[in-house]
């Protein structure tokens, strides 16, 4: 019998790294000490994080066909991820973020903008089946300077109207080939009904056939605190903590005991 997979829900984006000395002046012409293509977005590198791990996983997220989709598609693959739940959607473009990173402080500045992913997703193994392809919208695009003197790290992301996966995109998944699905905070009032169908599924399963939830909020936005009663584990960010006002990893920890799922 095959084993049951984890399903991460969320972004797939094209990040173009750049290795710099020393972060580069508003307005000036500047040399990098490298430059790379990477696959990025938190749900996606969930995906490979699982892989390595030994753990047979699948993405589901909305690409826009294209060389960048290309690109990340073929390097999931690479980390043999499930991709036959992806979205590819008819229009638009791959997220592309630019990252600057600075090698003596660490630092990471993030620009973001989409645009070759799906090549990039098969290289490294990663099943894209499950990916929704949508007819509007671009592929979203990091571009990150790096700092090779301080290790700091700029990144620019230009995000495009690529739609999220919607509940009717998670209707279609066969939900007795997973025994994890991991779903990325972003569109939240679609999330929620996927989470309900999860409910509604497990509400029929014995107690070792039930699938465990996991949610990542990451992003401070109100829409999206909806989704801390859903998981069986739950990922809070640094800014989300600060932005409800907890001081420590401990304060948020106790702070949020109540608005999560008991157990």
């Amino acid at each position: 019998m095959e084993d049951k997979q984890i399903l991460c829900v969320g972004l797939v984006v094209l990040d173009i790294i750049n290795v710099v000395d020393k972060y580069p002046e508003e307005d000036t012409d500047s040399r990098c000490l490298s430059q790379r293509w990477q696959r990025g977005g938190n749900a996606s590198n969930s995906c490979t994080v699982l892989s390595l791990l030994g753990a047979p996983c699948a993405f589901m997220g909305s690409l826009a066909p294209g060389h960048v989709a290309d690109f990340v598609l073929d390097d999931l693959r690479r980390y043999s991820v499930d991709l036959r739940y992806t979205v590819f959607q008819t229009t638009g473009s791959v997220p592309i973020s630019t990252v600057i990173i600075n090698e003596a402080s660490g630092s990471r500045t993030i620009l973001h903008a989409y645009s070759f992913l799906v090549a990039d997703f098969r290289q490294r193994g990663v099943d894209v089946s499950q990916v929704a392809w949508q007819g509007r919208g671009e592929t979203p695009c990091s571009c990150c300077i790096v700092n090779n003197c301080n290790g700091s790290r700029t990144i620019v992301l230009y995000d495009t109207n690529l739609p999220d996966v919607s509940a009717a995109d998670f209707d279609k998944v066969d939900l007795t080939r997973f025994k994890w699905i991991h779903i990325e905070g972003r569109n939240a009032s679609e999330q929620v009904q996927m989470l309900q169908r999860i409910e509604q599924h497990n509400a029929r399963q014995p107690p070792g056939q039930k699938i465990q939830v996991s949610v990542e909020v990451e992003k401070p936005r109100e829409e999206l605190f909806q989704l801390f009663g859903y998981g069986d584990v739950v990922f809070v960010s640094k800014d989300v903590a600060r932005h409800l006002g907890f001081r420590s990893a401990v304060e948020a920890l106790r702070g949020l005991y109540g608005r999560v799922r008991k157990g």
